[in-house]
């Protein structure tokens, strides 16, 4: 294998100086353990853990006798962004989306557009020799919030379900609008001659060619894959298109972020259908694995470049850079507060004066839900993927790879630390409308599976029946309880009640009666009944 090899799109392997040998794969090893322990400690901790990833990261920095491993920059984001991108669209619920359209577009389109520029300005303003162009695309780096980490934080407290669905719906839309000003500014700096008006019409086109492409992406890998039914080609072929749609995507010259979102939501909304319980469980295991892992390697990749550019900086630079980098970290939380507060405020404000529409009054946030919303900026994975992505003679490129790394680390640390602590002293009471709808999903779909099974005269529906009828009245009485496995012998009968029970359970999805979180919940338990019923 020849020396100083880079990854390219058919290549996933990280290659060293002297080539893929026995101590490239002990560190990838080690690392990985590592990174599992890291994980295991974030979890007892009740802390995030990209969080100790940033810290590990920073460390391998600083390892003298550590790895040096190569990655083609035009790889990082197809690599690292594509697939996390997909499995967060693919659980995203449109009817969530909708009903909190305003905050999610006020987050993914002016906060991000305020970060970019107060970035921009700042920096321009520190490195007056920084060419706008540069300092637009450092401000479009850090611009975006990773929600993976808050998410991981609000699964372990009890919050206000619209504010989930809020700063998921940012995390999935604000990549989208960040990378888009990205694109511009670094093509601005890569064709000097270029005028931002040129641009204009292409970015248009782009756009709305990407949700095209994406939605007709969907449907013809749907129809290309729908008779792969075995675990391991289906999840291949899975991981195949995905980056696939953002190789192609990228190469006719639309947003592969974009074709990725109407991609992912497209199958979602119609894979269940048609999509088997084994199969789907070992797709998730699978897909959740794969990003933790592209977690890991963004961190350690990062952390490699970073050694390099330190080590050959003097200690008056070092000084200069680091002082640039925690400016910029204070500007994007700061920002975000501001936003997120002032908006808050000047909504309460019209609430008060009654000059707001009836359908934007349910958004106006209380100013505790401000205070989280505002603290829930952490910087995550896309911000390091598109900092690697930069040509590698783009300029100021080690000092914007230095920023990015330390607005992602300060921000795990400093907001990743304490959100949970913040969350806990406000005290929020929710209702937890997801166990309540997955209650009404639930006794929905056990009254078809009695209904399928009604006719039937045998002994066996007759144990059946009695088993989903004390189901269904435990379901009635105990919301948070699930479907039962069952206790019978694998036979087609069951497997008919779970069928009748899922098409109840797809259709209440469907009319929107459920979102996304009661749907995949309910999922869940008649994929586990389902494959008791085949053991």
């Amino acid at each position: 294998m020849p020396q100083n090899h880079t990854l390219d799109y058919t290549s996933i392997a990280t290659i060293g100086a002297r080539g893929f040998g026995l101590l490239t794969f002990e560190w990838i090893i080690g690392l990985l353990l590592a990174a599992v322990a890291l994980s295991a400690l974030a979890r007892r901790l009740k802390v995030p853990y990209p969080t100790f990833l940033a810290i590990g990261g920073m460390l391998l920095a600083f390892l003298p006798s550590g790895p040096s491993w190569a990655l083609e920059p035009k790889l990082a984001l197809a690599l690292f962004v594509a697939p996390v991108l997909l499995d967060a669209a693919f659980d995203t619920s449109l009817r969530d989306l909708r009903n909190n359209w305003l905050p999610v577009t006020t987050l993914v389109v002016v906060a991000v557009g305020i970060t970019t520029v107060g970035v921009a300005v700042v920096a321009r303003w520190l490195r007056p020799d920084m060419p706008w162009p540069v300092a637009i695309a450092l401000g479009a780096i850090v611009a975006p919030p990773d929600a993976a980490a808050a998410t991981a934080i609000l699964r372990q407290v009890k919050l206000p379900y619209r504010i989930q669905k809020i700063l998921e719906g940012e995390s999935l839309l604000n990549d989208a609008s960040a990378l888009l000003i990205y694109r511009v500014a670094v093509g601005l700096v890569v064709a000097e001659h270029m005028k931002v008006r040129e641009f204009v019409p292409s970015l248009a086109v782009a756009l709305a060619g990407s949700l095209a492409a994406g939605y007709i992406f969907a449907q013809i890998w749907m129809m290309i894959t729908r008779r792969i039914t075995e675990a391991p080609s289906a999840i291949i072929t899975q991981f195949g298109g995905t980056f696939m749609v953002w190789i192609v995507a990228e190469h006719v010259g639309l947003s592969g972020i974009l074709t990725i979102i109407a991609y992912a939501i497209t199958i979602a909304r119609a894979a269940p259908a048609s999509t088997s319980a084994r199969l789907r469980v070992s797709s998730y295991t699978v897909w959740e694995t794969v990003v933790f892992v592209l977690n890991v390697l963004a961190f350690m990749l990062i952390g490699m470049q970073l050694g390099p550019i330190w080590s050959g900086l003097d200690d008056e630079v070092r000084f200069k850079y680091c002082s640039f980098a925690a400016i910029i970290l204070a500007v994007v939380i700061f920002i975000r507060i501001a936003w997120v507060m002032s908006y808050g405020a000047f909504l309460r404000v019209l609430k008060s004066h009654d000059l707001l529409p009836s359908y934007v009054v349910a958004a106006v946030p209380s100013s505790r839900r401000s205070i989280v919303v505002s603290w829930c900026g952490m910087r995550g994975i896309v911000t390091l993927a598109a900092a690697f992505a930069l040509p590698e003679y783009f300029p100021y490129r080690d000092l914007i790879l230095l920023t990015a790394f330390a607005v992602v680390l300060g921000s795990l640390v400093i907001q990743g630390l304490t959100l949970r602590p913040l969350i806990l002293a406000l005290k929020f009471d929710d209702d937890d409308p997801v166990a309540r709808e997955a209650a009404h999903a639930r006794g929905i779909a056990i009254r078809a599976a009695l209904d399928e099974i009604d006719a039937d005269p045998s002994e066996e529906a007759e144990i059946l029946r009695l088993e989903y009828r004390a189901v269904l009245l435990r379901a009635e009485n105990e919301p948070d309880g699930g479907v039962a496995s069952g206790e019978l012998p694998a036979d087609p009968l069951r497997r008919r009640a779970i069928a009748a029970a899922r098409r109840a359970l797809l259709n209440l999805r469907h009319n929107e009666a459920i979102g996304d979180d009661a749907f995949h919940l309910v999922e869940e338990e008649l994929d586990r009944a389902e494959l008791s019923a085949e053991a």
